[in-house]
């Protein structure tokens, strides 16, 4: 009955890159009566009967009205730094990779306070969401090296540490 359901309803369809809430990931090579096939990004196919897949979430990256899979990188600024710059010079990192789109326009937003870090994230958009892993390999390769050649500190965590001594005869 799932595999019917599937195919009415066509949540995906052959060639889709999809994501199941069970953390299976790949492009659906077949979709039949009783099972779907993924092809995962190691180059093996997995066999998922419909009936799991039925009950369970999917992630459809290739599902929306465009066929660009949005890609982030995040990353954490030393604070003191300056804002400005380190815009420029994320941007500048996904305007360099050949595989992050011109189009939508790659972005950067400061997303938050954290304990030790300004905390940016690097927004681009991709055409085939099956090399998703390596071009974020790629990008945080890249970010690490252009911030290091531009002086911009990566802090690592920092604590305060009190001591407080006790008297003996206390």
């Amino acid at each position: 009955f799932a595999g019917v359901s599937i195919i009415i309803d066509a949540p995906y369809k052959a060639g889709d890159f999809i994501i199941l809430e069970t953390g299976e990931r790949g492009l659906v090579t077949d979709i039949g009566l009783r099972s779907t096939r993924i092809l995962t990004r190691d180059d093996i196919e997995i066999t998922i009967p419909n009936g799991i897949i039925g009950n369970s979430k999917i992630i459809n990256e290739a599902g929306g009205p465009k066929t660009q899979h949005r890609i982030r990188a995040s990353v954490g600024i030393a604070y003191g730094s300056n804002l400005d710059e380190v815009i420029k010079v994320l941007k500048s990192v996904a305007t360099k990779n050949p595989e992050i789109l011109e189009s939508p326009e790659p972005r950067v937003r400061f997303r938050s306070f954290g304990d030790s870090s300004l905390n940016f994230e690097l927004l681009g958009w991709i055409d085939q969401p099956v090399n998703r892993g390596r071009i974020t390999h790629e990008l945080n390769c890249s970010i690490y090296k252009t911030l290091n050649k531009n002086k911009i500190s990566i802090p690592f965590p920092q604590r305060d540490l009190y001591l407080h001594t006790i008297n003996k005869d206390y």
